[in-house]
């Protein structure tokens, strides 16, 4: 991204993160960064809050996933990272995908791989522009595919900085894409889950949401405003809608990569996230509403 990468921010170093596996964190309150182990007594939040779990990528959450039934699924961002991870699985499994990123050729590489293509709809559309996001959800209208899950996926960050050598235009990507981007994509979407009475609202954050660290600033405070926006939404739905959090946790992408360079290789890839992020987000119900939440 225009210089050498460098060395891990994490205080933790480059050690890959120990989840326990088949389990998701939840907490009311602040919740600690996602690099930090989920074992013994780190689990806790900041400020000493602490967080409780709930079943996770197996047992009864897996159950819940498949008894649902196939839904349609909305997820911003899905030409690459975790949003082409996700409409990948999410298809795989017999979901609707309705997807939409800014480059025509990786949605027409994602439209040559994914399974059953004339179930989903794949399209070029901008979440910084309010008017894409209108004309999207005009489209999803006119297909009869509005969704029953909104995955806001896309994502930017800024190059490693300190916060006053930021450029504008870099801070500027990051509000527009992160912020602006996610409440373009409610601005036109929400009123039509709420036509249909029903819906789930998942507004990807970040470790970076709940705590913070240096030279990542602008994208700490986009992730902190995910999750204001995210339990404000939350108190403005009526019964049948609910609106949740998600950490995706530390996977190996193309952001991951900008800020901590080589040493993003030891997280796990999108491709082993993909199957767990699935089975949680389609397990999540009603009583999840405001939750901040990990996979």
């Amino acid at each position: 991204m225009g210089r050498a990468p460098r060395a891990p921010i994490s205080p933790l170093g480059p050690k890959p993160i120990r989840r326990a596996r088949c389990q998701y964190t939840r907490s009311r309150g602040l919740h600690a960064c996602a690099r930090t182990p989920t074992n013994s007594n780190q689990r806790g939040g900041a400020g000493g809050m602490t967080s409780g779990s709930k079943s996770g990528v197996g047992g009864v959450a897996a159950a819940r996933a498949a008894a649902a039934g196939p839904r349609t699924v909305l997820i911003t961002g899905v030409s690459r990272g975790l949003g082409r991870a996700l409409a990948l699985e999410l298809a795989r499994r017999g979901h609707a995908v309705v997807g939409c990123g800014r480059s025509a050729d990786p949605i027409r590489s994602l439209e040559a791989e994914i399974a059953s293509p004339s179930r989903h709809f794949l399209t070029v559309a901008d979440v910084r522009s309010d008017s894409s996001m209108a004309e999207l959800a005009k489209a999803v209208v006119e297909k009869k595919q509005v969704p029953d899950i909104i995955v806001n996926n896309a994502g930017t960050i800024n190059r490693n900085n300190k916060t006053w050598n930021v450029p504008a235009e870099e801070f500027d990507a990051v509000v527009d894409t992160n912020i602006k981007g996610t409440a373009n994509v409610l601005r036109h979407f929400v009123p039509l889950m709420l036509q249909k009475k029903h819906g789930m609202i998942i507004n990807l954050s970040s470790g970076w949401g709940r705590s913070s660290a240096a030279e990542v600033a602008p994208y700490c405070a986009s992730k902190w405003a995910i999750e204001g926006l995210t339990r404000s939404l939350a108190k403005e739905l009526p019964p049948g809608l609910a609106a949740i959090a998600l950490s995706p946790g530390v996977v190996n992408t193309d952001m991951l990569a900008s800020c901590f360079g080589t040493s993003s290789a030891l997280y796990q890839s999108t491709e082993q996230w993909a199957p767990k992020a699935a089975t949680m987000i389609l397990s999540l119900s009603l009583e999840d509403n405001g939750a901040s939440l990990t996979v």
